[in-house]
C-alpha cells in the first residue's frame, strides 16, 4: 500500500491549542505532506486507533495520555471518509470505568465510536521470531481490525528515556503480562528489544503513526512528569523515522533511545536524521533545546565491556522511595510490583531494595507524586559527570 520511499519522511506541523479546528486543520497538513488520507487509509475500513492512555487514569491537562481531543479529530478526520473505528488500549484502573477521568468517555460517545479497555477482551496467543520473545499475548482486535492508526504521546521516560511510537504498542499485551516482561528483562537493552519484538509484530498493519506533541512532558515521565508546551503534530508511516524526529525535537539523541537503534539495527524503518525528510517545519528551528529529560542515563552495551557496563547500569539504576507526607496508601503501588517487594508495614508503605528490579511501574502508576526515585551516590556522580560534560559541549564555539 506504500512505497518504500514514503516511510522516510515524517510531518512537523504547527497546533497550538487542542481546540477542534486548530487540531483538524493541522491534520489535515499532516496527511496532505503524507500524501493525503484516502491514499493512506482505504474508505470504510476497519481501524482500532491505539491510544497512549496509561494506568491509572489521568486527567488530560497532566499531559500523560494522548489527549482526547487530538483523537477526537482524528476520528472526525478517519469518519469523513467512511471508517469504522475502535479506540483502545490495556488499562488498569480501580475506577468502574477508568476512560472518563481522561475524558475518553464523554468523548468517545460524542463521536458515536467504541471505546475499549482491552483487558475486557481477553487476549490471544502468538507466537513469534523476536530476539527476546518466542510467544506472546496479543488482544483480538489486532486480527479483528483492518489497519491500526498508532496515536501516540511525546513525553519522556524513567526507564527508556523516551515514550514515542514504538512503545505505544506494548499497550496491545495483557497488563499483567506488561508486568512480568518487566522482571523477566531486567537490562534497559534487553527490556527495549522485547519492546521492538512486539513492534515487529504488529508493524504490517500499522498504516500511519501520528504524534500528539501540542502539549509534552519532560522530566520523570511518563506519568509523574511536567506538561511542557511543544505546539506541534507530528506524522508518518514509519514509527522509528517519527521517534527519531520526536526524540531529536526535544533535544534528546536518537542515539540514547534503544527503541529506535533496535528497530533500525532490524530494519524496521529509518533511525538516521539525515536519511528522514522532515517536511512542514523546519526541525533545527522547532528543536527545543531546554527540554527536560528522565533521570535515565541509558548506556550502548555494545560499546563498552559486558561487565563494565552492568556495574555502571546498576550504580545509574533509580530505586522508588516512598514519600511518606504524599502517600495515601491507596496500595496500587503494592498492587502493580511485579516483584511484590513494596509492603504495607504499620500503616505505612515501604520499598524493599533488595528486591526491586528498577522497573519504576510503581512510581508510574502513583497519582499522588509520593514515589521519589533515589540514586546511588556514584551513579549521582556519574550523572554530574555526564551533565557537565554536555554542558561544557554546548558552550563549545561552532567553527565558522
Amino acid at each position: 500500500m506504500h512505497k518504500a520511499r514514503d516511510k522516510a519522511k515524517v510531518a512537523l506541523v504547527k497546533a497550538e491549542t487542542y481546540q477542534f479546528q486548530t487540531l483538524w486543520e493541522g491534520l489535515a497538513r499532516t496527511f496532505d505532506y503524507l500524501g493525503g488520507l484516502p491514499s493512506l487509509i482505504p474508505s470504510n475500513s476497519k481501524v482500532l486507533l491505539k491510544i497512549n492512555h496509561l494506568s491509572p487514569p489521568s486527567p488530560p491537562e497532566r499531559a500523560i495520555v494522548t489527549h482526547p481531543e487530538f483523537t477526537r479529530a482524528v476520528i472526525a478526520h478517519l469518519q469523513k471518509i467512511g471508517c469504522e473505528i475502535i479506540v483502545a488500549d490495556d488499562i488498569f484502573s480501580r475506577l468502574k470505568n477508568g476512560f472518563q477521568l481522561s475524558k475518553y468517555q464523554p468523548m468517545a460517545e460524542e463521536m458515536n465510536v467504541r471505546l475499549v479497555n482491552l483487558k475486557e477482551l481477553g487476549f490471544k496467543k502468538i507466537t513469534l521470531p523476536g530476539k527476546r520473545l518466542r510467544e506472546t499475548f496479543i488482544t483480538p482486535l489486532f486480527f479483528e481490525c483492518d489497519y491500526i492508526v498508532n496515536l501516540a504521546k511525546l513525553k519522556t521516560h524513567s526507564l527508556t528515556t523516551f515514550t514515542g511510537a514504538i512503545k505505544n504498542f506494548y499497550g496491545l499485551i495483557p497488563y499483567g503480562l506488561r508486568l512480568d516482561y518487566h522482571r523477566q528483562f531486567r537490562q534497559i537493552p534487553e527490556f527495549c528489544e522485547m519492546l521492538v519484538d512486539i513492534y515487529e509484530v504488529v508493524k504490517d498493519k500499522v498504516c500511519l503513526n501520528l504524534m500528539d506533541a501540542v502539549v509534552g512532558q519532560e522530566g520523570e515521565g511518563p506519568s509523574n512528569g511536567l506538561p511542557r508546551f511543544v505546539g506541534y503534530i507530528l506524522g508518518s508511516l514509519d514509527a522509528v523515522a517519527l521517534d527519531t524526529v520526536a526524540s531529536s525535537l526535544i533535544n534528546l539523541s536518537p542515539g540514547k533511545v534503544l527503541t529506535t537503534l533496535e528497530a533500525q539495527s532490524r530494519d524496521l524503518g529509518v533511525g538516521e536524521l539525515d536519511k528522514i525528510t522532515v517536511v512542514g517545519e523546519n526541525l533545527q528551528e522547532a528543536q527545543l533545546i531546554d527540554f527536560k529529560h528522565s533521570s535515565a542515563v541509558n548506556l550502548v552495551q555494545k560499546r563498552i565491556p559486558n561487565a563494565i557496563y552492568i556495574f555502571i547500569q546498576n550504580q545509574l539504576y533509580l530505586t522508588p522511595q516512598i514519600l511518606t507526607d504524599k502517600c495515601t496508601i491507596c496500595r496500587e503501588c503494592i498492587q502493580v510490583c511485579p516483584q511484590q517487594t513494596i509492603h504495607l508495614v504499620e500503616k505505612k508503605v515501604k520499598v524493599d531494595a533488595s528486591g526491586c528490579i528498577h522497573c519504576l511501574c510503581c512510581h508510574e502508576v502513583c497519582r499522588f507524586h509520593a514515589i521519589k526515585l533515589k540514586q546511588k551516590p556514584i551513579g549521582w556522580l556519574f550523572r554530574q559527570i555526564s551533565s557537565r560534560l554536555k554542558s561544557r559541549k554546548k558552550k563549545k564555539p561552532r567553527a565558522n
